[in-house]
């Protein structure tokens, strides 16, 4: 089973882009959509089909797994457990927060919640996050934040992270975040479109509560304060991510000569261009290009300068 380059594929959402995916993908003609969702079996919340991958045979990747699962995931796995994507904020992005397991288990009937993670391709030179509460935020000032739609007092409660490019960040379930304008990053997470939005005015939306109601929808919000201390737990290491990001997925940068373990992956090329080489095949590859690699694939060696951004779900 070979690996296959993706084209890109961008459902509509509500914020806009600035054009840097068609540039990261060297490709004229993509609408300014500011999502790439990459080897997706994750439909958009409650716009299925939306947001899934097609394959280039026309086959939907979830219809293709689901007829040889051991072929493209390996011995005991069901799914991928993984959602991948390029995202360009063009805007910054409203102040939200997604469940963890435990509630989207109990609210949701979903085994998975969404955290996730964000490796950092390109940011302008002032670029930042909002991540977590800096300070102890009580059920009632949370609550009166949303209702009055208080953005000035909730985004002032947040701690603002600057990033740049090559950073890795966990963002785990329950944090309340917002990606800053001015940046392009592979963002990773668990396969899932739960989101609970703590602002919405000004961006064409009228509220975000999965449906739930705010009343019970904000019981998954971490209200805890992130101190400097914490924060630092949620940074990049030497494996790109903390750790604790082990039981929701992988991810690892590659350099040439590398060797690229046997798994279910999606990887992204993140700069130079050089080559992927398996037991039975070697692919071009270069930056911008995103890739579906089926566990029968086997493992692979990566030539050239290029640097290759591996996904996988927990192992």
């Amino acid at each position: 089973m070979s690996i296959l380059k993706l084209p890109a594929n961008q459902p509509e959402t509500f914020y806009s882009g600035a054009g840097r995916i068609a540039a990261f993908r060297g490709e004229e003609g993509l609408p300014d959509r500011p999502e790439d969702w990459v080897g997706s079996t994750t439909a958009r919340h409650d716009l299925h089909p939306s947001g899934l991958t097609t394959l280039p045979d026309g086959i939907l990747l979830t219809d293709a797994i689901a007829a040889e699962p051991a072929r493209w995931l390996g011995p005991g796995r069901d799914d991928t457990g993984v959602l991948v994507k390029l995202l360009d904020a063009g805007q910054r992005l409203p102040l939200h927060v997604h469940p963890d397991r435990r509630f989207a288990t109990d609210h949701l009937a979903s085994p998975y919640g969404k955290t996730e993670a964000w490796v950092i391709v390109d940011a302008r030179p002032d670029a930042y996050v909002h991540l977590g509460f800096a300070r102890d935020v009580e059920p009632e000032e949370l609550a009166g934040w949303v209702a009055a739609q208080q953005t000035t007092e909730m985004l002032a409660a947040t701690n603002r992270i600057p990033v740049s490019a090559g950073d890795a960040i966990l963002c785990p379930a329950g944090v309340p975040h917002a990606i800053g304008d001015g940046i392009l990053l592979v963002e990773v997470q668990e396969p899932t479109d739960f989101s609970v939005l703590l602002e919405y005015e000004g961006f064409a939306l009228t509220g975000g509560h999965l449906g739930l109601g705010y009343d019970l929808a904000l019981q998954c919000v971490d209200r805890t304060a992130w101190t400097p201390t914490r924060l630092e737990t949620l940074k990049g290491t030497d494996h790109l991510l903390p750790d604790s990001a082990d039981p929701f997925f992988r991810a690892t940068r590659y350099r040439g000569g590398d060797l690229v373990p046997q798994s279910f992956a999606i990887a992204v090329a993140v700069s130079g261009r050089g080559r992927l080489t398996t037991p039975t095949e070697g692919l071009k590859i270069k930056t911008g290009e995103t890739l579906l690699i089926p566990y029968e694939s086997g493992p692979a060696r990566l030539y050239g300068d290029l640097e290759l951004i591996h996904l996988t779900g927990a192992l």
